[in-house]
């Protein structure tokens, strides 16, 4: 069979990479498949650490699937086709491993699609590995868990499943490090905010959602102070409405995540930020406003402003 590409969304973070990466190896030891992980993007700083950490080099970053040959793909951490490989349509989905919302997705063929409701695609992607009775390297154990630790900070988010600690405890004794410790030093790596522009800023971890007919961007960075963020507004409204113009975006949501309090700021700009006020039942004040016990982007965001948006 002719090489397939495993991927997980644009603006890879730390579980589109783990799982992505995951996802080949055992697609190659268990399946044969020619499967070559492959990334939508560089590897935020939180991820580096990680990638940095287990001696793994970043996969290689691509805009396009046929401009490589590649006519199959797999998907991780993602199956929305606005999140995806530039020409996602025009190439055969043959798998897909995720764990948020399905929305936007549509295939000629039949597919494999593995989704659960859990803290990570990397959770998923372990279990399979289990079900397959393929031995987990330490270094991929260690790019799962990182996954696992981003998505749910720490097992702390309402993502995290009932079976996500039992997932990272193994994981962290396959990969030889001590959950807590590991974990708070990645997210830690994640918070180094000071030096990137304010474009690069809300472009760390953002995604793109239809929402009744506007595409609606919505981004997180995360922080252990809100305030060093805030004192950056005027910068960062200005980045937003020039990406918004650009890139055709109705509203812009960033989450400014306090990953050590959970909690987050919201700064929305856009042409609905009535919708926005009405999804989370607060008024903005100077564009921003703050959401107590935030810290999930796929539960605590994405489906409120779904309800408002579609109300």
């Amino acid at each position: 069979m002719s090489k397939v590409f495993v991927f997980g969304h644009q603006n890879p973070d730390s579980d589109a990479i783990g799982s992505s990466y995951a996802y080949a190896y055992l697609a190659r030891q268990a399946h044969g498949l020619d499967a070559e992980v492959v990334a939508l993007g560089e590897p935020n700083e939180e991820t580096a650490f990680a990638l940095n950490y287990f001696g793994v080099e970043a996969p290689r970053v691509v805009t396009s699937a046929k401009a490589e040959g590649v006519d199959t793909v797999i998907l991780t951490d993602h199956n929305e086709f606005q999140q995806s490989i530039s020409d996602i349509k025009e190439v055969e989905v043959m798998g897909v491993v995720d764990h948020h919302r399905v929305a936007n997705f549509e295939t000629a063929n039949p597919l494999f699609m593995r989704l659960e409701p859990v803290g990570s695609a990397s959770s998923i992607v372990y279990r399979m590995y289990k079900e397959n009775g393929v031995e987990v390297p330490k270094e991929i154990a260690g790019l799962m868990l990182s996954g696992l630790i981003s998505d749910t900070l720490l097992l702390k988010s309402p993502t995290t499943h009932a079976t996500d600690p039992q997932v990272a405890k193994e994981l962290a004794e396959l990969a030889g490090v001590d959950l807590e410790e590991y974990g708070l030093e990645l997210l830690k790596a994640g918070t180094n905010l000071a030096s990137k522009s304010a474009e690069e800023l809300i472009d760390i971890d953002a995604k793109t959602f239809e929402l009744n007919g506007n595409n609606v961007r919505v981004a997180q960075v995360n922080t252990v102070d809100i305030n060093d963020v805030l004192a950056r507004q005027e910068e960062i409204e200005a980045a937003i409405q020039a990406s918004n113009q650009a890139n055709g975006y109705s509203d812009f949501v960033l989450m400014i995540t306090d990953i050590l309090n959970s909690n987050s700021e919201i700064l929305a700009i856009g042409s609905n930020m009535d919708k926005v006020e009405a999804a989370f039942n607060f008024k903005l004040e100077n564009n921003h406003a703050f959401l107590e016990g935030a810290v999930s982007r796929k539960k605590q965001v994405v489906p409120q402003l779904t309800e408002s948006f579609n109300a």
